[in-house]
């Protein structure tokens, strides 16, 4: 198949944008294939990888639990916290206790860390929330505790937010596992090397990011949503690394276990069957 126009989407965060700086400045050789990259927010692209609008697209890993009978799992662009993930924060100090049936804001019912915090704690009001408003909520009053995604990880501490729980970090000891929050998704109905080649494609995407560090960052500084660049460069090495060029086994077996226990739960209503595209 040739001269294929790929949707690649993913969100305007400094870590994703890092990850696609080569495909997106031509830095890496596309061969036959056209890339037009789409910038929304991880729960928008969630929902429209639902409609299947989207060749390919990141998704969090919680969605792939209603996708995967429409899209693949490319083995190349996960975020994984490796013991450290979504921050559940309060304006007082809290513990586990406290936050039971609290109002809690939290970014959309198809992310990951929505599925994280209620694996980790069951009983709570979700108020769902852009993931970039939660910390004035917290701030505010107007919610009891917050779930920060993205920057928030590493800025909650400045605004005198405190910490309750770290998602990465909770899961890490309840099963030694990597928290999977991310991954690139490619439609099943594509042709066949095609997919190979888009996987190929991001793989060297995500290497050439990760060996020109000081270039792919000053592209990456354009979506760091006032984080100084030390701070950004922290945010790109959180979740963009080894994981990122390739789950390994370790990692498809967190994938596998997360939504394993999303479904015993009761959270995600039905099996998942996880597939991933080979090289």
């Amino acid at each position: 198949m040739s001269g294929a126009v790929i949707h690649l989407a993913h969100s305007p965060d400094s870590d994703d944008a890092f990850m696609f700086y080569a495909l997106a400045e031509g830095k890496v050789d596309a061969e036959d294939v056209e890339y037009v990259h789409e910038l929304q927010d991880i729960e928008t692209l969630n929902q429209r990888a639902l409609r299947s609008e989207l060749e390919v697209t990141a998704v969090s890993i919680h969605a792939y639990a209603y996708l995967s009978d429409r899209y693949a799992l490319l083995p190349h662009g996960a975020s994984m916290g490796d013991r450290y993930g979504p921050k559940l924060v309060t304006p007082s100090p809290m513990n586990k206790r406290d936050i039971r049936g609290r109002r809690i804001a939290v970014p959309g019912p198809l992310t990951s860390a929505y599925l994280a915090l209620r694996l980790y704690e069951p009983d709570f009001e979700a108020v769902f929330t852009p993931f970039d408003q939660i910390d004035e909520l917290v701030l505010r009053g107007e919610v009891d505790a917050g779930l920060l995604i993205h920057e928030g990880q590493l800025t909650y501490g400045a605004q005198g937010l405190n910490l309750v729980a770290d998602m990465g970090e909770w899961w890490f000891q309840e099963t030694g596992l990597p928290l999977p929050l991310g991954g690139n998704v490619i439609r099943k109905d594509l042709d066949e090397t095609l997919k190979q080649k888009v996987s190929r494609h991001l793989k060297a995407s995500i290497a050439y990011g990760l060996d020109h560090r000081t270039s792919a960052l000053d592209h990456a500084m354009r979506y760091a949503r006032g984080l100084e660049r030390r701070d950004a460069d922290t945010f790109v090495g959180m979740y963009v690394n080894e994981w990122t060029l390739d789950y390994g086994e370790r990692g498809r077996e967190a994938i596998r276990l997360f939504l394993q226990r999303g479904v015993e739960s009761g959270i995600i209503p039905h099996p998942v069957t996880i597939e991933f595209v080979d090289e």
